[in-house]
């Protein structure tokens, strides 16, 4: 399912018109992304929870040339499965 399915899923289901619809699923993304970048972690229950890993600056090694390249220090959002999804997939 891309966005615009759940979109079109979100205006069946609640009645809605595609305006209104665009715009609760733009309000949610938007309001995950913003608690993100502020570090914050986001738990649906039952469904999911998105979280923040900070990694520390390291010395790499460029796979084509061989050489050594420093790496800076990054965050990277994660998506961890709560265990009803996990459930309700595995049956």
């Amino acid at each position: 399912m891309n966005k615009l399915e759940l979109i079109e899923t979100l205006k069946e289901d609640a009645r809605l018109t595609k305006s209104e619809a665009k715009a609760v699923v733009k309000l949610f993304f938007n309001e995950l992304s913003k608690a993100l970048i502020k570090g914050e972690r986001v738990e649906i229950r039952g469904l999911c929870s998105f979280f923040v890993k900070e990694y520390k600056a390291y010395s790499g090694r460029n796979p084509k040339t061989g050489r050594p390249v420093q790496v800076k220090p990054k965050k990277l959002p994660f998506f961890k499965c709560g265990k009803e999804l996990r459930e309700r997939v595995d049956s």
